[in-house]
């Protein structure tokens, strides 16, 4: 039998317990990972433990380890992910992607290093995902769609075909975007959202059709 990977997952949030949810279910198919536990920065939480698996403690923990150890991301908001994979690179041993084995998909979806989508989803063809994206529960994805590094899809969302997201999109549950339209990069659509035309970068844009209602300065993700 095949070694498993040995894997944290970061983070210690409802979204951090859905991913060892999504671990768990990959394993029954294949054992192919072994859970040592969450890390998180919050030192009150070291040394606790979240649906029976210990948080370990922060980073530096994966700096102690005699093996290199992998990371998954429980993190939801797209800022957040960018923040905390600039500390843990050269730190974790890899950052695997994970798919449901419920997700239907064809070969012609191409994938970035540490994506996760979670079950029920539908993805079609010739889709590419950037690093760190994130999809959340029963969302269906069209043909062509690009999207982009860091972005978080939030559950039951539908993403037409030939669309573009951006770089660090936050895109809300049950929101709907339609053939052709492209998202700026780091901006938010909210939930229920019926994006019908382009959404410049660095905005929140809500309603039917979305409109812009708020503007961030670029590089507001990094403060």
């Amino acid at each position: 039998m095949p070694e498993r990977t040995p894997v944290v997952i970061f983070g210690a949030g409802g979204f951090a317990r859905e991913v060892l949810e999504l671990v768990n279910d990959i394993n029954a198919d294949e054992r192919r990972y072994e859970v040592l536990g969450f890390l998180d920065d919050r030192e009150s939480m070291w040394g606790t433990s979240l649906n029976d698996v210990p948080i370990l403690g922060g980073i530096p923990w994966l700096t102690e380890q005699p093996r290199p150890v992998a990371v998954l991301l429980g993190i939801g908001s797209p800022a957040t992910k960018h923040r905390v994979v600039s500390r843990l690179r050269g730190v974790a041993g890899s950052f695997p992607s994970l798919v449901h084995p419920s997700v239907v998909m064809s070969k012609r979806v191409e994938q970035g290093i540490g994506t996760i989508i979670c079950a029920g989803n539908i993805w079609t063809t010739n889709i590419r995902l950037g690093d760190f994206t994130t999809t959340n529960l029963a969302c269906t994805v069209g043909h062509d769609v690009q999207l982009g590094s860091w972005s978080t899809i939030a559950p039951g969302v539908n993403v037409s075909g030939n669309v573009t997201i951006g770089e660090g999109c936050d895109v809300g549950t049950g929101s709907a975007i339609i053939q052709g339209v492209t998202i700026g990069e780091w901006s938010v659509v909210g939930a229920g959202a019926v994006v019908a035309r382009d959404v410049p970068s660095n905005c929140t844009a809500v309603g039917v059709p979305a409109k812009p209602i708020k503007h961030r300065d670029p590089g507001w993700q990094l403060a």
